[in-house]
């Protein structure tokens, strides 16, 4: 059995020089190990605010064609889908940072609505979603009379 001696300085440079790659790896040369897939699933990110009527929503989607996006409002549940194209097939790129792929999100709303009378617009890449919300569920003022 042999004893050596242990030297933590020896341990922290390679726990550096770990570090350091990791760092490099990541940061340095970014997506230089990410390489899309057919499978590849995109974030939708939301901003929703609500009104005294109604509930928006927006997403932004650019170079998605308006008729390939689905919406549904079932209950109090929004969900939309759609899909980016991809690449051109009959070049190579020099680089490629735009995201392509299938996307899908599910909101619940918490809000009882009127989904039958829902809007979609979609704007310069941009789509915005209204959903009335039901009468029971709007704000109403109530003026206080003065007793006599």
């Amino acid at each position: 059995m042999t004893i050596s001696r242990w030297e933590p300085f020896k341990d922290l440079m390679t726990l550096r020089e770990a570090m350091d790659r990791l760092f490099e790896d990541s940061f340095v040369r970014p997506g230089t190990r990410w390489t899309p897939t057919e499978a590849t699933r995109l974030s939708l990110p939301l901003d929703v605010y609500t009104t005294d009527e109604e509930i928006v929503v927006s997403a932004a989607i650019p170079g998605v064609d308006p008729d390939s996006v689905e919406i549904t409002i079932e209950g109090n549940n929004l969900s939309i889908k759609g899909e980016v194209a991809g690449p051109l097939d009959n070049v190579d790129y020099v680089l490629q940072e735009r995201a392509y792929g299938t996307f899908s999100r599910s909101l619940r709303l918490n809000i009882p609505v009127n989904a039958d009378k829902a809007e979609a617009n979609f704007d310069k890449g941009v789509l915005t979603l209204t959903i009335p919300k039901q009468d029971a569920v709007k704000p109403r003022t109530i003026k206080v009379l003065p007793k006599d």
